[in-house]
């Protein structure tokens, strides 16, 4: 069987009945249960079953439509049927695992149907256009509102209690001789005219100050108006001259094209025909049912986007889940919550692990070790437990750091100074690379450069009496120039800016300048 859905039809249709007695009135909306719908006859309220019974088209769930039957024909009066679903949910899902979808497509529909009923609702209130502006719409309390007219306030358009408006005062001069409040009605002694306080005026204020008080009768200008009254006799013969003209107008104003002004007969008045009107009402309605197109779609969007987040977030459980809760495979990137370990997890595709890791027992790199709750037991886990594992400091014991230092380390095949010795074993110094010709004295002796561009020969950290060589395989060409502490000669210096491979050895004499010398291009097979 169907399952019930809920299009968007409003909750709520009148029927106008005629002379002939009626008892069945369509329900033209989907409803859950007889007792969602609810009948006025006129405006009596009826009781299901006592004035009426309904027989509807049952699916899943629910109805899709049905019928009011009334117990009593009715004749010459309104019939409104309206679906009040109560605002409460009937169903309660599980946190985490599977639910039945039947459950939720219910829930979902009754939340929709009482979405309908509020905006169906909303269309009876007294209400303030979306574009208008206020300032406090609320009503003035019990006690000063009772037994007041609801007055909108003449600067903020708000709401406000007033006296029943017309409060005789009876007459009173031109300048008046006593205080009012708003609604007073007085009549001027003078002229007999008749005016109404607009606004709360004090004694003394002129009844033609239009800021306090507003005409209600001109009595003045009665006689003016007798006068007048002849004269229009004269003018309605002018009138029926130009009833003609009129008619011809009212044609205008009635079937003039859309998008075409007219000009009445009077040579100035020109607007849109209410044929005109009509057209751009009929664009109007295809454009609300366009974005209430839009509207479905959007819906059907966030309920598809609802869908993707819960098979991404699984919730709340205790355990690593299998599945997802939909019951399908699970897919890597999903979370969840395991309230046994307290922990955000995430899935890899093959296995669940912590989302994040609490680091509020790590050590911090910039702490230096400083952050360690106990120095001395961690000492003893490495097995550097001082007077243990390690000798305690005194400063008379020689330890191992002195040797080398400040304490000779025996070897009897030390070379000394002042001794002559022989070498049986070949001393070698480490090769360094460095091709952007700036050499490091610090670092070695000998070198090796390559270098890829110009460069300026040049060494740093200068120590006197070191020497070396610089293996420079200037195969490119590039033009090598020497800093101001680097002394070469120039032909030299032109030598290596050819391309070639130089045997070069360098010397300082004095710890601040470099002599430096270069053999001619060499091959393997001699230069």
């Amino acid at each position: 069987m169907a399952h019930v859905t809920i299009p968007d039809t409003s909750p709520r249709v009148q029927y106008t009945v005629g002379g002939t007695s009626t008892t069945d009135f369509s329900i033209p909306y989907a409803y859950f249960e007889d007792a969602d719908i609810v009948v006025y006859v006129g405006s009596t309220l009826k009781a299901l079953t006592t004035d009426y019974t309904i027989t509807g088209t049952a699916v899943d769930e629910g109805y899709s439509g049905g019928t009011v039957v009334l117990n009593t024909g009715v004749t010459n009066t309104t019939v409104t049927v309206i679906r009040d679903v109560p605002a409460e949910r009937i169903t309660d899902f599980p946190t985490n695992g599977p639910f039945n979808i039947t459950q939720l497509n219910s829930e979902l529909d009754r939340l929709t149907a009482a979405l309908q009923q509020e905006e169906t609702s909303h269309d009876l209130y007294l209400k303030v256009a979306e574009y208008d502006t206020y300032t406090d719409l609320t009503l003035p309390d019990f006690d000063t509102r009772k037994g007041k007219f609801l007055y909108f306030d003449s600067t903020t358009g708000d709401p406000e209690a007033y006296q029943v408006v017309g409060v005789w005062q009876g007459s009173d001069a031109t300048t008046t001789t006593a205080d009012y409040v708003k609604f007073d009605i007085v009549k001027d002694s003078s002229n007999s005219n008749v005016y109404i306080c607009t606004a709360d005026s004090t004694t003394g204020t002129l009844l033609t100050n239009t800021s306090y008080w507003a005409l209600l009768v001109d009595a003045a200008t009665a006689t003016s108006s007798a006068t007048a009254a002849a004269a229009s006799v004269t003018a309605a013969a002018t009138s029926e001259d130009n009833a003609a003209d009129s008619a011809a107008d009212a044609e205008k104003l009635a079937i003039n094209a859309e998008d075409s002004q007219f000009t009445l007969s009077d040579g100035s008045t020109t607007g849109y025909s209410a044929l005109h009107h009509k057209e751009k009402a009929l664009d109007a309605q295809t454009a609300a049912e366009a974005a209430q197109a839009a509207a479905e779609s959007a819906r059907d969007s966030a309920l598809s986007a609802y869908d993707n987040f819960d098979d991404r977030y699984l919730g709340v459980k205790t355990s690593d889940p299998t599945v997802d809760n939909d019951g399908d495979a699970l897919v890597a990137g999903s979370l969840y919550f395991n309230s046994t370990d307290q922990a955000m997890k995430v899935y890899d595709g093959s296995n669940w692990y912590d989302a994040y890791a609490n680091g509020s027992s790590f050590l911090q790199i910039t702490n230096n070790l400083s952050d360690l709750n106990n120095a001395a037991t961690a000492r003893t886990n490495l097995g550097l437990e001082i007077g243990t594992d390690v000798q305690a400091y005194d400063a008379t014991i020689v330890v191992d750091a002195d040797i080398g230092v400040t304490v000779q380390a025996y070897d009897a095949d030390t070379l000394k100074a002042d001794t002559a010795d022989t070498i049986t074993a070949p001393m070698r110094g480490t090769v360094t690379t460095d091709n952007d010709l700036s050499f490091d004295m610090n670092v070695t002796n000998n070198f090796k450069a390559t270098p890829t561009g110009t460069g300026t020969l040049t060494f740093t950290n200068i120590t006197a009496g070191q020497s070396g060589n610089i293996y420079l395989d200037n195969s490119g060409g590039h033009v090598i120039s020497a800093a101001a502490t680097t002394f070469i000669s120039a032909a030299d210096l032109t030598k290596i800016s050819t391309a070639g491979k130089y045997f070069v050895s360098y010397y300082s004499a004095d710890g601040t300048n470099v002599l430096v010398s270069a053999s001619s291009a060499v091959t393997a097979s001699g230069a």
